[in-house]
């Protein structure tokens, strides 16, 4: 039985989940691909320092190894930053090899461009990854945006924020202490600028708005305030008033103009948000027809990103199986 091969785009954390993943779920992920799953080739930029990989896989610094690899079907894209990912995708999808990323910053600015050209050359292109952690909320939508019109999202989308207002409020500690407790199991990096001052939300955000509205509102009319001027006293004079204080994005349509924002808000009991706590993330939808719905789910770490990258290849390789049945009866 021929497996299907993919390559993997940068090692980091997300990228060392997805291989990992691999490596241990072969049955499963056989089961439902009907076919083996072969890691052919690794993008890194320093590949002496991973001595743990399988011998059998190609360790390489140039991209053209995998571009002119016609064995590999599917390429993991898991770099940080906008470029070299975004050259990368483009040259992939041309050579005609399916994509999944979860890079958000990359997918907000240049995702509308790379679903087009996947389209012109007859890829697959999945992104459930860039955004809100091991949630669903990609395939949810597009599911949903088939029959029921989207009026409003609001979300708790950055897991280290959101452990970082949770710790403050229930262990009465400082802004600086539950940042490095962030920083030392695993959930923020050195540089933590992009969770705390709201970066890695409204890129998430915008995913969602393109996804859901067909467009992204003028990125300079966006409000983004960060959680870095919060108080313990600012929290817990909130819980005072039974209200908790939350980082949310929010994205609705009125009179058809979008609005969108980032930004600490002070939410009460019925709030759907309202119990979200540690590194989970939520979304809340509302709309016409089913009304108003809220998912949630682990927001930060390798796993939960690892698993939306291999149930969208999950997906793709189940959809293909189900063409082929199609045809075939």
């Amino acid at each position: 039985m021929k497996p299907i091969h993919v390559a993997l785009l940068g090692l980091g954390t997300v990228g060392e989940g997805v291989y990992q993943t691999i490596q241990t779920h072969q049955d499963r992920l056989q089961q439902v691909t009907g076919r083996p799953v072969h890691i052919s080739a690794i993008l890194i930029e320093h590949p002496d320092k991973y001595t743990h990989l399988d011998k059998e896989i190609t360790i390489t610094t140039d991209i053209q190894t995998i571009l002119q690899n016609p064995d590999i079907d599917v390429v993991f894209e898991a770099i940080v930053g906008i470029e070299p990912a975004f050259s990368y995708l483009k040259q992939c999808i041309i050579a005609g090899k399916s994509i999944i990323t979860a890079n958000k910053e990359m997918f907000a600015r240049h995702g509308f461009e790379l679903k087009q050209l996947a389209q012109k050359h007859d890829t697959t292109l999945g992104y459930d990854a860039t955004t809100a952690g091991g949630i669903p909320i990609i395939q949810t939508i597009q599911q949903l945006l088939q029959v029921n019109q989207i009026h409003k999202i609001q979300g708790i989308l950055n897991g280290t924020s959101n452990y970082i207002l949770t710790e403050m409020r229930e262990q009465h500690t400082s802004f600086e202490i539950a940042l490095e407790q962030a920083q030392t199991l695993g959930y923020a990096e050195a540089d933590p600028t992009n969770d705390i001052e709201g970066y890695d939300a409204l890129y998430k955000l915008m995913i969602l708005s393109e996804l859901t509205f067909g467009e992204q509102p003028d990125w300079a009319d966006i409000k983004r305030i960060g959680i870095s001027d919060i108080s313990a006293a600012d929290l817990a004079n909130s819980q005072t008033a039974e209200e908790k204080i939350k980082h949310i994005a929010t994205i609705q349509q009125i009179e058809g103009k979008l609005h969108a924002a980032v930004e600490p808000i002070s939410v009460t009991t019925t709030h759907p948000l309202y119990a979200i706590e540690g590194v989970d993330n939520a979304v809340y939808i509302e709309t016409d027809l089913i009304g108003n719905l809220t998912l949630t789910g682990p927001g930060a770490g390798a796993l939960p990103t690892a698993s939306a990258m291999l149930e969208d290849f999950c997906t793709l390789f189940s959809k293909k199986i189900s063409t082929i049945n199609k045809v075939l009866a």
